[in-house]
């Protein structure tokens, strides 16, 4: 025989407790944590949408400028050009300009900077000469060349040049050097390579 527990009653319902009015303050609350939150959902991803446009549109400007170049440019050749055109501008230098020309046949980076004794001695070992290389009044850059980039080796001298040229695919380099001031060199280079 089983035996059967009585029926407990249930609790009686209780209504929920009133509501608290909203005040001017609790309204004005809400308000400005909704106005935050539309700020940091929508208003800082758009502010950096504009400045990544404003950055990209500025460096397409740069790049637009410096491939426009029909000349020699106040400017270092970028590291991948020393390095493809084996054009090592030593340091210390200054006046460096730089220009560079493609062609389905030859690439050349024309190069022009000033250095010190002990710079130019650099640069000329980098490149696997020295300055006995040097010939004395050879002007061994291109009349073709010179146009292009508008150099005159013409007084004040002296002029010494030289050209290294080297197997394929590394680049010929000609070289002409104004030794007017000999603690301050200014060196002139035409690197040409087949692409």
């Amino acid at each position: 025989m089983t035996m059967s527990l009585p029926r407990q009653a249930a609790p009686p319902h209780e209504p929920p407790p009133p509501r608290r009015a909203e005040t001017r303050h609790d309204r004005n609350r809400r308000r400005a944590l909704t106005l935050l939150i539309i700020v940091l959902l929508i208003g800082v991803p758009a502010g950096y949408l504009l400045w990544c446009a404003h950055q990209s549109r500025s460096s397409g400007r740069d790049k637009a400028a410096k491939y426009a170049a029909t000349g020699l440019t106040p400017t270092y050749p970028a590291k991948v050009q020393r390095r493809l055109y084996e054009v090592p501008v030593p340091h210390p230098a200054d006046r460096v300009a730089s220009y560079e020309t493609n062609n389905w046949r030859t690439s050349r980076l024309y190069v022009q900077f000033r250095t010190t004794e002990a710079g130019l001695d650099t640069f000329l070992d980098a490149m696997g000469v020295n300055r006995n290389d040097l010939g004395k009044g050879d002007v061994t850059i291109s009349a073709r060349d010179r146009q292009i980039t508008g150099w005159t080796f013409k007084d004040p001298g002296p002029w010494w040049g030289l050209s290294h040229s080297q197997k394929n695919p590394a680049p010929t380099q000609d070289v002409m050097v104004n030794l007017s001031n000999p603690v301050l060199p200014m060196v002139y280079v035409v690197s040409r390579t087949v692409p």
